[in-house]
């Protein structure tokens, strides 16, 4: 994609049909602006110099992260479910499965011997997505109440660069499967703000305000999960 030269600034600009600009800052610094048409090239630029602290201070805070490490699934290998550290423990079985371990936080795989390191990735994947679909419908339950609106429908994706979206039109939000690793209190937050966005379609000062009301304390959570490298080399958006 060819860069722009906005406010003293390399930035993807990306014209289509929509109502108003909006600002994205991607893993590594790389800035973003979804413009609408026929919006004047000042008018742009205007914008992005207006938001040049913020987008520095994303920057800044996406250079400052730890990489995420290299995961092998072998024996001994640590992995994180709801928030928890367990390490991994191998077993040669006929028949696939994981068994969850929490008193010795212990993650114990079953499949053959001969299984290969994407297999034994495939097997537990599968098991974070099972446990994660178990979650949500309650989840949902709950807080569609507190917040007044309610999903259309719902559904679980390996994002690389999103904890959640919302299909405005379609009343469908999509959660990261990666939630599942996180504490119980950060995936709910994630699905305060998807729903939160059937009430306020940008990241405004009514949308926070919002937040504000449905859950007090969501900042916290929105900070540990501000800290997580979603893949390696990949940390969630700031937008």
């Amino acid at each position: 994609m060819a860069l722009t030269q906005l406010a003293g600034m390399e930035v993807d600009l990306v014209r289509k049909r929509m109502r108003s600009l909006r600002l994205t800052v991607y893993a590594a610094g790389r800035v973003r602006v979804s413009a609408p048409l026929h919006t004047p090239l000042a008018a742009v630029e205007e914008f992005v110099r207006a938001r040049r602290s913020w987008i520095e201070k994303h920057q800044q805070q996406f250079a400052a992260r730890t990489p995420a490490p290299q995961l092998l699934y072998e024996a001994g290998e640590t992995h994180f479910y709801q928030g928890k550290v367990y390490t991994l423990a191998l077993h040669a079985a006929d028949r696939p499965r994981v068994e969850l371990h929490p008193e010795a936080r212990e993650l114990h795989l079953y499949l053959p011997a001969e299984a290969t390191a994407e297999q034994r990735a495939a097997l537990l994947t599968a098991w974070y997505r099972q446990q994660l679909r178990a979650l949500v419908p309650q989840l949902l339950a709950k807080w569609e109440t507190v917040v007044g609106r309610q999903a259309a429908a719902w559904g679980i994706r390996q994002m690389r660069t999103r904890w959640g979206t919302c299909n405005i039109g379609a009343r469908r939000i999509w959660l990261n499967l990666e939630l599942i690793k996180r504490p119980l209190p950060c995936l709910e937050y994630v699905v305060v703000h998807e729903l939160n966005h059937l009430h306020e379609r940008l990241h405004n000062a009514r949308f926070w305000g919002l937040m504000d009301g449905f859950m007090p304390d969501w900042r916290v959570y929105k900070a540990e999960l501000n800290h997580v490298h979603l893949t390696p080399g990949a940390p969630p958006d700031a937008d």
